[in-house]
Parts: structure tokens; sequence; C-alpha cells
């Protein structure tokens, strides 16, 4: 992370860094997710209801935290929004979150962690394929690291 941060320091203008300070936080409320869920009693409930519970919670925390920081909210529903809010329904929310419970309830933590590992690596190469976005020595390094952090904690126990 510090290489691929390292790339572009500065280069966000100064408060570039409340962006870094933003993922780490989500980072470590999707880990406490993930263990909360692991050790819990919603280890024991349909990988649906614990969806629900988070999308319960969100419908609630997530529009009073836009009144409280002043958000307009959506005024002006186009086929583009409409088609982001499908997408994020239906695919991210319904379905790969139903799956990805139902993962931690039934295989390993440890495990799993490859696949929320290899996300940013997915993202960076969609990025160069789709977009045509340059892969610079550090993005390179970047994911070399990352694939050799993988390799090193899935490595068997001796």
């Amino acid at each position: 992370v510090a290489l691929l941060l390292g790339d572009k320091a500065g280069a966000g203008g100064p408060d570039h860094w409340i962006g870094d300070a933003m993922l780490f936080v989500a980072a470590m409320f999707w880990a406490a997710s993930t263990l909360t869920i692991k050790v819990t009693r919603l280890a024991r409930l349909a990988s649906n209801k614990v969806l629900l519970y988070q999308l319960a919670g969100s419908a609630i925390a997530f529009p009073l935290a836009a009144w409280f920081l002043g958000e307009p909210g959506v005024t002006r529903l186009t086929p583009l929004i409409v088609a982001g809010l499908v997408y994020q329904t239906v695919l991210v929310a319904a379905l790969s979150y139903v799956a990805w419970f139902w993962l931690i309830k039934h295989y390993p933590a440890t495990k799993l962690s490859v696949f929320s590992f290899m996300t940013p690596v997915f993202g960076v190469l969609a990025g160069w394929l789709l977009l045509d976005e340059p892969l610079t020595p550090a993005i390179i390094g970047s994911m070399v690291l990352v694939g050799g952090g993988i390799a090193l904690v899935n490595l068997p126990a001796k």
C-alpha cells in the first residue's frame, strides 16, 4: 500500500490523505463486520437475513448521515442513475453480499481473505484493460507484493 500510494504522494493536493484515511477506516469496518459475523449468533442465521440486518441499519444510518452532512440527495433520476441503483441493489447488495456472508459462515476467514486482497489487483487490471490506464513500476510492484502477501499467509503451518 505504501509503495502504491507513495507513487502519487501529494498529487491529489493537500487534502489527499482524507480519502486514504476513509479507505483505511472502511477496511477496519469490513474486518469488524467479518469478525462479528464469524463469532456471534449471526453465524447461525441465514445469509440473506444477515444482509437484511446490515441493509436495514444502513437504510437508517445513511440518510441521517447525508442530512447531517448537508447532502442534497438524488435531485434528478436519469437512466444512468437508475442503472447504477439497480446494479448496486441487485449485483452488489443482493447477490455478492449474500454469497460473501454464506462463505464467511462456512469457510475460514483467513482463506477467504484472498478474495478481498485480490479486489484491488482486479481493479487495477480492469483499469488497464478497459480504460487504458498506465501500469507503472510502482503499480506492478504493488500487485507483486499483494500476491506475495497472499502466498505468505496461505503457506501451510509447520
